[in-house]
């Protein structure tokens, strides 16, 4: 057995078996002091008082030295899997070009669907290694990654392929989604329904039985999908045993957030535009609000109603969105502190946003996400005497160590 021992605070998010918190669950975040962690055949074992702790020596102690223990971070919305830069266009915005006007005139997702075509499967891969590396070192061991930048069978299972030999080579989860419906490609600009049987009849039966993703997400847009056209592809989605997800309600209201809650999709992602009585239809079902503040800093824009949101019992996650496009951060630490700071968000809430609630997102919440007899040993160890200043030091990485079954998979020169 494993001892993690010697820490200022356990931050164990605690869900009294429930796997997730929504409303003011959120704010309660069960910390213990003068605690350690018994880990056993790779789970959480017990959590015990340390001054009932009367044989040290039967344990492998990890000396965590009075640092601040979470939940292993949860990051479930990525867009990591992608090639080339969007540089120019992060340019173009600061001239005042608007992503959508960007979008229409061939820039945005279109062009890193250039360079994905024309990269190899093991180039992707090797752009994939730094990133994953990165969300690890922050304390992350469970991740989603999207397809979404291929646009064609050929390119979409290979976004998935690559996404897969990850699993391989990293012991975190790794999430694959695929979201094929992310926009109409350039050869389809005048055929919507021909990409739409495209991806009903081609690329959802051929990545169900290749079993490449656990996910089918959309992008329920004015530039990109109309709510009809997502009901086709989750119609089919859930035929083939697809959870469903959506990105919803970013820049417009066009019905997405009405079709997600009809077939109770898992998530609804972004929220930035959704209304007063959107907010009191989605609290009233089981399904994650997915809350992206990096894109509306980094577009500039406004922010989705975290507040309102939680305030009328909703379940609230919080994510980077890391993409190269709308919110090209990479760091969980800097979007934690944009929400306290941005969208109202206390720091308690927005640690249950980022490991049970993200978890849920990714239906992982019976496994991972907080620190519960039973579980995965999956932690994050932070240098902080307290668990505020993980928020507080914005855009710092204070992650000193990442736990995943157990098993030290990081941890920092300075430890």
């Amino acid at each position: 057995m494993k001892l993690l021992a010697n820490s200022s605070q356990i931050i164990t998010v605690n869900t009294d078996g429930k796997n997730c918190k929504r409303g003011n669950e959120l704010a309660n975040i069960g910390m213990l002091t003068e605690h350690a962690i018994v880990i056993e055949n790779d789970v959480i074992k017990d959590l015990i008082p340390n001054s009932s702790i009367k044989n040290p020596s039967r344990y492998d102690i990890i000396d965590v030295q009075d640092k601040v223990i979470l939940p292993g971070l949860v990051e479930c919305h990525t867009h990591a899997a992608f090639a080339g830069s969007r540089a120019n266009e992060f340019k173009l915005r600061l001239q005042g070009k608007s992503y959508e006007d960007i979008a229409k005139s061939g820039g945005g997702i279109i062009s890193t669907v250039s360079a994905v075509r024309n990269s190899s499967l093991n180039e992707l891969v090797k752009l994939l290694i730094p990133r994953v590396k990165y969300f690890i070192s922050q304390g992350i061991t469970t991740i989603e990654i999207k397809s979404g930048y291929g646009l064609d069978l050929e390119n979409e299972i290979k976004l998935l392929e690559a996404i897969k030999k990850l699993k391989s080579l990293f012991t975190i989860d790794i999430i694959p989604t695929f979201l094929g419906a992310h926009t109409y490609p350039p050869e389809f600009k005048d055929n919507y329904k021909g990409y739409l049987d495209l991806i009903a009849q081609k690329m959802l039966p051929q990545i169900a039985e290749k079993k490449l993703a656990r996910f089918c997400d959309a992008f329920c847009e004015r530039t990109a999908f109309s709510s009809k056209d997502v009901e086709v592809i989750f119609t089919k989605a859930e035929e083939l045993g697809f959870h469903l997800r959506l990105h919803s309600e970013q820049f417009h209201n066009i019905g997405g957030l009405e079709l997600a809650l009809t077939h109770e999709a898992v998530s609804v992602d972004h929220l930035e535009v959704m209304t007063d009585k959107q907010i009191f239809k989605l609290a009233a079902f089981d399904i994650v609000a997915v809350l992206l503040p990096g894109v509306s800093f980094f577009l500039n824009y406004e922010f989705a109603p975290a507040r309102k949101l939680i305030d009328n019992n909703a379940i609230v996650a919080l994510s980077t969105d890391y993409n190269p496009g709308s919110s090209h951060i990479s760091n969980l630490n800097l979007i934690m502190s944009i929400a306290a700071i941005k969208m109202e968000m206390t720091i308690e809430e927005i640690i249950s946003s980022v490991t049970i609630n993200a978890a849920k997102a990714v239906l992982m919440n019976h496994e991972v996400g907080s620190i519960e007899i039973g579980k995965k040993a999956d932690f994050a160890v932070f240098n902080a005497q307290d668990y505020s200043e993980i928020i507080y030091t914005i855009g710092k990485n204070l992650n000193t160590m990442t736990i995943k079954n157990g098993r030290i998979i990081y941890q920092a020169d300075e430890f």
